[in-house]
């Protein structure tokens, strides 16, 4: 009777470092009320059912949507910075 073979495999991820993360602003109590902005650049393949399922799951949320589907993202005004709770940038090629 033959030998069976035994085949090794490499993850092809390999293998990450551990990294600091720090986060940029302080983490939202609720979301109930506050202004997101949703900012979306590259092909809209997942994005679309992502927005709508956002505003479902979040209707209490003042969502403000820019998009475009060139390769760099709308940049938001001195205005929208000020007035804006929190963000959320989508990038999808």
């Amino acid at each position: 009777m033959a030998e069976e073979k035994v085949y090794r495999c490499l993850n092809p991820v390999g293998i990450g470092s551990p990294v600091d993360t720090f986060p940029l602003a302080p983490r939202l109590n609720t979301i109930d009320g506050k202004e997101i902005y949703f900012s979306i650049c590259g092909e809209p393949d997942i994005t679309i059912p992502l927005e709508k399922r956002l505003k479902s799951d979040y209707p209490n949320v003042n969502w403000k949507v820019k998009k475009t589907y060139g390769p760099a993202p709308i940049p938001l005004s001195e205005e929208e910075m000020k007035t804006a709770d929190a963000l959320i940038q989508a990038v999808a090629w």
